[in-house]
């Protein structure tokens, strides 16, 4: 006779993984290095600099957090490195340090740790402290430098950087700023002014590419977004340009494939159906060209990302499945 007393019962889900919250960040830092190792090449080692500073940040702040209010150490899913790598990346290599610290205090303790700590943060913490950033120091988060040739600047101080300073591709498009456009070669390869995370399309192209094939991500969100920012720079051409040139310098540039691929996509704060998903995507590449054409700002990928955030409550209530054998009143309701 079967021995009963064996049988554990749980609730559903009762699907096994091997993967973790600790592989997926591992996986996302690998798919980021590309990008890194581009950005020192053309900015120098600050970019490292930066980048190590901003997760040092990072964990120190959520190890803090998680000392104070009596919660286990949470530092090692790496989800605190993530947020340091993608806060680095979208802010200026000649930032001072002490202003990307403060970011990264805003990004863990604000916009993830007070919510509750990874999967219940409704907004991405990396672009919530560039976007307080932003608006508290205007001036340091767009001065920008540019590559030299195609030869990486090579000191670390922010007074040789800041002598190269240089305006980015959409900036000198939109008018905002005075400058000669770079190429599309050299915006996809990454020899062009901009954060660290907006200089190689390639770069981040391959990370994203990594993800997809990881399964870390699926190809929902960067597809809606990426497509909805091509078609509208195509048929409605910015500066001047012709229709072709001005899709591929939106697409290029901006940090858009950094949003499309690594921000958009995060777990906590896109959709849960496929569905939900690409109205996400849609709607963050509506919103990037609506800010890109008529805002004051040349850029729109992190403010997009961040509105949309604030829907995907009300995307998932009208985009989630029906439970299957739910009475009729629910699926109605559904």
């Amino acid at each position: 006779m079967y021995d009963f007393s064996k049988v554990v019962i749980t609730s559903s889900p009762h699907i096994k993984s091997k993967e973790d919250t600790q592989s997926i960040m591992l996986d996302v830092l690998f798919a980021l290095i590309p990008s890194l190792a581009v950005s020192t090449y053309v900015f120098g080692f600050r970019a490292i600099l930066m980048t190590v500073v901003s997760v040092a940040a990072c964990m120190v702040f959520e190890a803090i957090y998680d000392k104070i209010v009596g919660k286990p150490n949470t530092i090692t899913d790496l989800s605190a490195a993530v947020t340091g790598v993608l806060l680095a990346f979208v802010c200026p290599v000649t930032l001072p340090y002490w202003m990307l610290i403060i970011g990264d205090g805003v990004a863990i303790i604000v916009a993830k740790c007070l919510f509750g700590g990874l999967g219940k943060n409704f907004i991405n913490p990396a672009l919530a402290g560039r976007a307080f950033l932003l608006a508290s120091w205007p001036v340091a988060m767009t001065t920008w430098v540019r590559a030299k040739s195609g030869v990486g600047l090579i000191s670390n101080s922010t007074e040789a950087l800041d002598a190269m300073a240089s305006a980015t591709p959409l900036a000198i498009i939109k008018g905002t700023a005075d400058g000669e456009l770079p190429s599309i070669a050299n915006m996809f390869l990454g020899m062009c002014g901009g954060s660290m995370g907006e200089v190689s399309a390639i770069a981040l192209i391959i990370g994203g590419v990594y993800l997809l094939v990881r399964k870390v991500i699926t190809i929902h969100i960067p597809a809606a977004y990426i497509l909805t920012v091509a078609v509208l720079t195509f048929l409605f051409p910015q500066g001047g340009l012709g229709h072709l040139d001005s899709m591929l310098y939106s697409l290029f540039g901006g940090g858009l494939m950094l949003g499309a691929f690594f921000m958009a996509t995060d777990y906590s704060t896109s959709p849960v159906s496929r569905k939900g998903q690409v109205i996400f995507g849609i709607g963050c590449g509506l919103l990037t060209v609506m800010i890109r054409f008529f805002g004051g700002y040349p850029e729109g990928v992190c403010y997009s990302i961040l509105l949309m955030n604030t829907t995907v409550w009300l995307i998932d209530k009208y985009t989630r499945p029906t439970k299957f054998g739910a009475p009729a009143k629910q699926k109605k309701e559904g």
